[in-house]
């Protein structure tokens, strides 16, 4: 009896996990050129742009905020690095610009949100048409490239290189997760987050500057948005004025996926990349099974309904 309930907690405590695994011997079972290194390496790299992201979105969601200008802020980001390394400009130093553009905006947000008191839902929706605006008017509608240079040579190395037979983004894409668990784990600021995530108020009460939180968690929202601007418009060699768009749904539905409670002060980081790897494995096992675009909207939509129906069930 002690055993099936131990049993029991375990599943519901690993349900993310336990389903990217049931989900992944489900599709080997139905094509063979799933289970493949290729294959995965290939889902990996296409998840690393979602995923960065959603590493951001966990940190907003976790103080019990929201941040729907990742997609404009990913956009914006990925047509200024597109023009800069179009002008012959070092790559490094695009890159650069990028992320120190993606981190302002960001903080904008979170200022308007902390110091204007408006609704994080609102605020970022208000930038997100902002920005969407800003890149359209930047990029004139049209996509920029980055041209045929040594720089836009060595930028692609962002997406195409590798080190030790590993692809660059899915190295990039460790990288931002280690340092987002260490954040949350050992550093002050992620004791921050979960406590004002959990409880504003007493946050307040306790002298902790509930208003720095906030914006430097949409700081670093907006910094990620950017990095992972760059792995697409390397892989790209350009950027598009309609980039990011509905990227935003993805990067919370990978948190949600992930165990990440949409109420804020719960969630992991490692689940969140295991929901990121959910829907980058059925996005890719629904490809290989010949399912049309329109039917994998609804099958994304049923898993993600689901994942909350759970959530919902076994946090009561």
């Amino acid at each position: 009896m002690l055993q099936n309930k131990t049993f029991k907690n375990f599943l519901i405590e690993q349900k993310s996990l336990v389903t990217l695994l049931i989900l992944i011997a489900i599709v080997s079972c139905l094509s063979d050129n799933f289970f493949t290194l290729n294959n995965f390496f290939n889902i990996l790299q296409q998840t690393s742009i979602n995923a960065i992201i959603a590493v951001g979105m966990t940190l907003v969601i976790l103080t019990s905020g929201i941040d729907l200008t990742v997609g404009s802020t990913f956009a914006l980001a990925g047509a200024i690095t597109a023009s800069l390394v179009g002008s012959d400009i070092s790559p490094f130093i695009a890159i650069a610009v990028s992320l120190a553009l993606g981190s302002l905006l960001g903080a904008f947000s979170g200022l308007i949100i902390a110091k204007g008191k408006i609704q994080a839902f609102i605020a970022t929706l208000v930038m997100m048409l902002i920005l969407r605006g800003v890149t359209q008017v930047y990029t004139k509608g049209s996509p920029i490239s980055t041209g045929m240079n040594d720089n836009s040579e060595l930028f692609e190395w962002f997406a195409f290189g590798r080190v030790f037979a590993i692809p660059v983004p899915i190295i990039i894409m460790a990288m931002v997760f280690i340092a987002a668990w260490y954040l949350l784990k050992y550093t002050r600021l992620g004791r921050y987050i979960y406590a004002l995530g959990g409880n504003e108020s007493a946050t307040k009460l306790s002298g902790i500057n509930v208003d720095r939180v906030k914006i430097t968690v949409y700081a670093l929202s907006g910094l990620l948005c950017a990095l992972a601007s760059t792995i697409e418009v390397a892989r790209l060699s350009s950027a598009q004025p309609t980039a990011g768009t509905g990227y935003e749904m993805d990067a919370i539905a990978a948190v949600v996926l992930g165990g990440t409670s949409m109420s804020g002060g719960k969630g992991k980081i490692i689940g969140t990349l295991i929901g990121a790897l959910i829907l980058g494995f059925l996005n890719n096992g629904l490809n290989m099974l010949g399912v049309d675009a329109y039917y994998q909207m609804i099958v994304k939509g049923v898993v993600i309904l689901l994942a909350v129906l759970v959530d919902k069930k076994t946090n009561k």
